[in-house]
């Protein structure tokens, strides 16, 4: 498998990627990050807008009422768990990191609904830390070009990931694969015409 082919495709496709999740404090990524778990980054943006135009600060997120909370995220699903984790998250944040997004995966891991996956895209983002979070369109667009297995956990698709791609394009990468599988190679009815790493693709093989 040719990994300059896949990095040059990605780098055409999108020359800047970033996170499309919108934030202007540290704690708001972080917060948006845990709530994107099943649902669209576009619906999360929709609610945080609310959110943090409502609560501008981590100490009125942990005062807000939790109904209010459930209101404002209720188009995003999973209310009652997530509204939890969002004054969770403040608590922690105020309790443990003087209201400070720590770049520290053992820290950030211990904070309610932050997983490894969380963790890698918020220091990624706010720090420039290499990594490569495996989301579903990481880890479909992963085992379609074959740098995994469709057995692979998520840790095993990541750790294949880390080592088929150098370092220093880690954190890059992962958005552009974010954004290929999010926009082309999704999850149905994929855009495989005219796409260069279609020679590559398990997915067309298969249909």
């Amino acid at each position: 498998m040719n990994r300059k082919e896949i990095e040059e495709y990605l780098d055409f496709l999108f020359p800047n990627p970033k996170c499309e999740l919108n934030y202007n404090k540290d704690y708001e990524l972080l917060i948006a990050t845990v709530l994107s778990a099943q649902t669209t980054d576009k619906r999360v943006n929709e609610v945080t807008s609310v959110l943090f135009n409502k609560y501008d600060s981590l100490e009125k997120i942990k005062n807000a009422d939790i109904e209010d909370i459930k209101n404002i995220i209720k188009p995003i699903g999973m209310v009652n768990k997530k509204s939890i984790f969002i004054k969770e998250i403040s608590s922690f944040l105020l309790d443990n990191c003087n209201g400070v997004v720590p770049n520290d995966e053992r820290l950030l891991t211990n904070i309610p609904g932050v997983g490894r996956k969380t963790s890698n895209v918020v220091r990624s983002n706010l720090f420039d830390y290499p990594a490569i979070a495996v989301d579903t369109h990481v880890n479909r667009v992963s085992k379609r070009l074959g740098i995994a297995k469709n057995k692979d956990e998520v840790l095993t698709v990541e750790k294949k990931l880390m080592k088929f791609f150098p370092k220093d394009k880690w954190s890059r990468l992962h958005h552009q694969l974010v954004l290929f599988g999010r926009y082309y190679c999704t999850s149905n009815k994929p855009k495989c015409d005219g796409c260069k790493l279609i020679k590559i693709c398990n997915y067309d093989k298969k249909h």
